[in-house]
């Protein structure tokens, strides 16, 4: 069992930057952030594998968003710059750790006003 915490959620302004923090209670192969918009399906931002730190993002937020991970926390973050009202959504922090997206965090609200 592996226990996400994620943080750093908010009210900003177009333009902004916000980041988001993911802690988890233990080793998983990839961690992941998700998103969810009102009335939409949760949608893929961005993961990162642990060894060897590989990277993917969505097209939507390339250029845009950063994902890193801090092997001695156990914790990933998102770095979210030049936000758009159209990134405002619930973000979620997931853990892959067999076969598929295993663990959830309880998610975190993001919402950018224009």
């Amino acid at each position: 069992q592996v226990q996400l915490v994620e943080s750093g959620g908010g009210l900003v302004q177009a333009g902004d930057s916000l980041r988001l923090s993911c802690a988890a209670s233990g080793r998983t192969y990839a961690m992941g952030w998700f998103r969810q918009a009102p009335g939409k399906e949760r949608e893929f931002v961005a993961h990162i594998v642990w060894s060897g730190g590989f990277t993917a993002y969505a097209d939507s937020v390339k250029g845009r968003f950063t994902i890193s991970r801090d092997n001695a926390k156990n914790t990933v973050y998102l770095q979210m710059n030049s936000l758009k009202p159209e990134d405002t959504a619930v973000y979620y922090c997931a853990a892959w750790v067999a076969n598929n997206w295993d663990y959830w965090g309880q998610g975190t609200q993001v919402t950018v006003s224009s």
